[in-house]
């Protein structure tokens, strides 16, 4: 991989990472238009591994939200009269909820690495869950603040997250549209998705290193440079979304997803492009 090559990349996970549109549907489409092999273990471990960036994005943006559910769940432990606040509960629901796509991910590594990295998958998961959106678009209360979360929504969360290992689907995608299913407002819907984005993306880009980094792999400063530009752009991102959901529809991203699904699949019917 030349470096230009992972300054694309890096900018697409970027900008896709946090929004319902599927980055790893869109680097998968970014890959093949490169002239990359998305079956390469290297490449696979290249985009796992550049999500970190996205993720340490996350981590900045988030900093002090982090460290008080991270001081408020260890002072639970031992103090019984906290157990009941917002933080020392969020710190449960973001352990707990991040437990399915864990076990989910794991065993299921070798399918989601070479079956479902295929661009038929991609454009038909594009357009059926953009459905999926707009229902919970239509369906959402938002008459509960994040004040109000319980632990059945971070694992209901957490369980739908799975979904998202099909690339197509888009984790943003799938965690928002269950939050607002659960009657939370977008915001808040976006926060929790956000948060259990954590574990599962730095657990996905460690398991990913040693391919990236080795010698099939596209190499050290690839990646790391790959890594740095996701973190740049996807903070930007961070930021323009939280602004976005307080007063738009994730309903927006639809026409976009069905538009690329479409055109994604007559380029793969057409011959254009090949699936893997």
């Amino acid at each position: 991989m030349d470096y230009w090559q992972a300054i694309i990349l890096g900018i697409v996970e970027g900008l896709t990472e946090f929004l319902p549109v599927s980055s790893t549907g869109h680097l998968t489409i970014a890959e093949k238009l490169l002239g990359l092999s998305t079956s390469d273990p290297g490449v696979t471990g290249f985009t796992a591994v550049i999500q970190m960036g996205a993720i340490v994005a996350v981590i900045v943006f988030f900093a002090r939200d982090i460290w008080r559910i991270i001081v408020g769940w260890f002072q639970g432990l031992y103090k019984p009269e906290l157990r009941g606040t917002l933080d020392h509960r969020m710190g449960w629901y973001v352990i707990l909820g991040s437990i399915p796509i864990g076990i989910v991910g794991f065993a299921l590594k070798d399918v989601i690495k070479n079956d479902l990295r295929s661009l038929w998958v991609v454009g038909v998961a594009l357009i059926l869950w953009s459905a999926v959106m707009l229902f919970a678009e239509h369906r959402a209360r938002q008459t509960r603040e994040e004040r109000d979360l319980t632990l059945i929504d971070a694992l209901v969360v957490g369980l739908v997250q799975c979904i998202a290992l099909v690339p197509g689907v888009s984790r943003s995608g799938a965690t928002i549209s269950a939050g607002l299913l659960r009657g939370l407002d977008r915001v808040t819907a976006t926060r929790l998705s956000f948060f259990l984005s954590i574990p599962a993306l730095l657990a996905a880009g460690l398991f990913e290193l040693r391919d990236a980094l080795g010698s099939d792999g596209v190499g050290l400063g690839p990646t790391l440079v790959g890594t740095v530009v996701s973190f740049v752009v996807a903070y930007a991102s961070i930021a323009w979304l939280l602004k976005f959901v307080a007063g738009n529809s994730i309903g927006k991203f639809v026409p976009y997803r069905v538009g690329l699904g479409v055109l994604l699949l007559f380029a793969l019917s057409a011959g254009w492009m090949t699936a893997t």
